[in-house]
């Protein structure tokens, strides 16, 4: 009788332009790049590749569910991926958070992708909850495994799985799983909220755009809100109004909320009553506006003493660049229009197809095209929990102007 074995390590070896790339640090490898393999991978086994002198190379995780191929997990020094390895290196990213969760924030980007080492996966913390979010069907075998890695490291109350939208029908079919599903602990009683800076917002863990918030703005809301006193200011794509709530806070005179989103301005609403507390807050004049913002912005209407621009990103793919910043362009330019003298323009852009300096040129030059005198304040990149370590992690930048 014939007893079943394993079959032999999934051993691959790649273009030379990809081993370059992979011997650089860059952590995919796509199908077109593989040159050779032993056999057939299954999705979620490791990979081991190797150069063309047959030296280790990398191991990663195999990912039949997409062009990218292969997640690296690790380059140059051969490694075995078992469950200690991988709880040191969870442990390892969401130890270098500790210092930002204090009685004022317990919301914290806690593993942030191949920037800490774990590619197609987030793991975010709001409070007691702890969100994952898979965007590679090569983590949902070790699902079971990263659950109880995660509450050992974290030890959430509950743990929230989320999945990416191509990533939810095979994890459906597959492995059972939906997206917002709870891997453990009671029930969410409703949105839960969570602290930022001292300020109360919802976190949509369930149903939510990304993990339920933005947290890569985090500093940007900070900025705002120093710059917002005496100020009237209009937060444009508002989604959850969280700079309009810093910038309350910071003593705004008023803030109007500007998104397409009906729901969106309703959560905007809800957190700000979350926040009514705060003296400032109840104190600043509070107003919405719904509509698409390139033709309200466009229409004749209010000046302002600070605008913010914080679009949804405006490229997916490399072929809209160009299209994008004729985009960013049009909004600075109507954004300028809108402001008083002495008035401040924020603008972000979280498209990683766009380059940073691509971005600010555009904002740049819509603000000499106005023909008014500004000076540019700074410009920001990535917050600290929000690592970017290769170039197509780099997506957040941000720029402030004053306008004479």
């Amino acid at each position: 009788m014939s007893s079943k074995t394993s079959p032999p390590t999934l051993r691959l070896r790649l273009t030379r332009g990809a081993e370059g790339h992979v011997r650089r640090g860059h952590p995919w490898i796509y199908a077109d790049s593989i040159r050779t393999a032993n056999r057939d991978g299954e999705t979620g086994e490791p990979a081991v590749i190797f150069d063309r002198h047959d030296r280790f190379l990398a191991v990663g995780l195999f990912d039949g569910e997409s062009p990218i191929r292969v997640r690296v997990l690790q380059v140059g020094k051969p490694q075995i991926v078992d469950r200690p390895w991988l709880q040191g290196r969870f442990a390892d990213a969401v130890n270098r958070r500790r210092d930002l969760v204090d009685d004022a924030t317990n919301g914290v980007r806690l593993i942030h992708g191949e920037s800490d080492g774990w590619p197609a996966l987030v793991l975010d913390g709001y409070g007691d909850i702890a969100v994952l979010k898979l965007y590679s069907a090569a983590w949902l075998p070790r699902l079971a495994e990263l659950t109880e890695i995660c509450r050992e490291v974290v030890a959430p109350k509950r743990l929230v799985l989320r999945l990416s939208r191509n990533l939810q029908n095979v994890a459906r079919s597959t492995h059972g799983l939906e997206d917002g599903e709870l891997l453990f602990g009671p029930p969410l009683d409703g949105i839960p909220t969570f602290l930022e800076n001292g300020l109360r917002f919802e976190a949509d863990v369930e149903r939510g755009q990304k993990t339920g918030f933005f947290l890569d703005q985090r500093e940007n809301r900070r900025r705002v809100g120093e710059l917002a006193s005496g100020r009237d200011v209009l937060n444009a794509f508002s989604f959850s109004g969280g700079f309009s709530l810093y910038a309350a806070r910071g003593g705004a005179r008023s803030v109007t909320d500007m998104d397409i989103s009906r729901h969106a301005l309703a959560a905007a609403e809800r957190n700000f009553e979350l926040n009514r507390a705060v003296p400032a807050v109840a104190d600043c004049a509070y107003e919405q506006v719904q509509g698409d913002v390139f033709r309200r912005l466009d229409e004749p209407g209010p000046s302002y003493d600070l605008v913010v621009l914080d679009p949804p990103s405006l490229a997916r793919r490399k072929a809209e660049r160009a299209k994008a910043l004729g985009a960013y362009g049009r909004l600075a330019a109507m954004g300028i229009r809108r402001l008083r003298p002495g008035g401040i323009l924020f603008s972000a852009s979280c498209s990683a197809q766009v380059p940073t300096d691509d971005f600010f040129q555009a904002v740049r030059k819509a603000a000499r095209a106005s023909g008014r005198r500004f000076r540019e304040l700074e410009t920001t990149g990535h917050a600290v929990d929000h690592p970017s370590t290769f170039a197509e992690a780099a997506y957040l930048k941000g720029i402030y102007l004053e306008f004479s």
